[in-house]
């Protein structure tokens, strides 16, 4: 397998393209119409509850920038969200290189977009393991796959990629926008994939010492069948 050496990018880019998928829906309301205001042109994919709050935020103006995900890559999320955004137009996004032709060539082939910012944060799993007598099947049920692979994808992609985590860090993304003519630096990019990688790796380890502290035992009290 080869892999892909970077010699040339950007160090500033513009905000084009975001994709949010919350859980922590705080901030929202000040993010998405500022960005908006920076960059009229910027188009927004988004899932479930998010698209729902996004939606609310913006009235009337949604529809001239907001997608759902399922629209945009033609497939449906699954029963209970299941899947929703584990397909290959939004990592193809996530992951082009600003100069290869060969990616430039896949999104023209598969009318796929390259995404600029991802704001995401993952499904409540230490809040729910901390109620008093949660099963294993409740904390299964809450272990998010789409989120961490959305905010790996994009912190890899720190050359062109913001990767954002946590709403605390929202006015600083604004402020750095407004500076830069709506785009976004590199610094700031990699600081963000710095704190991606940690929250995705302390969530990854609370779900690890949960199950590690549970028996085969507890599992099966969670079905008939046993």
């Amino acid at each position: 397998m080869s892999i892909n050496v970077v010699e040339r990018i950007d160090e500033y880019v513009k905000v084009r393209h975001l994709l949010v998928s919350v859980s922590d829906k705080q901030g929202l309301d000040k993010l998405i119409p500022q960005i908006l205001e920076i960059n009229p042109d910027a188009k927004i994919f988004s899932t479930g509850g998010t698209f729902g709050k996004i939606k609310e935020i913006l009235g009337e103006k949604a529809s001239s920038c907001l997608t759902q995900v399922s629209d945009y890559t033609g497939q449906p999320e699954t029963q209970g969200g299941l899947v929703k955004t584990l397909d290959f137009k939004i990592y193809l996004g996530l992951l082009t290189e600003t100069y290869n032709d060969a990616h430039k060539e896949d999104l023209n082939r598969t009318g796929s977009v390259p995404i600029d910012m991802v704001v995401c944060n993952l499904y409540p799993f230490k809040e729910t393991i901390s109620k008093q007598g949660v099963t294993v099947e409740q904390a299964r049920g809450n272990i998010d796959i789409g989120g961490p692979c959305m905010i790996r994808a994009s912190a890899k992609n720190y050359l062109r990629v913001a990767s954002v985590v946590d709403p605390s860090d929202y006015e600083k993304i604004i402020s750095e926008m407004k500076a830069n003519d709506g785009k976004t630096s590199l610094e700031l990019r990699f600081n963000l994939a710095q704190k991606a990688f940690a929250h995705t790796a302390v969530y990854d380890r609370t779900i690890a010492d949960f199950l590690s502290s549970k028996s085969s035992n507890d599992v099966k009290s969670c079905y008939k069948d046993f």
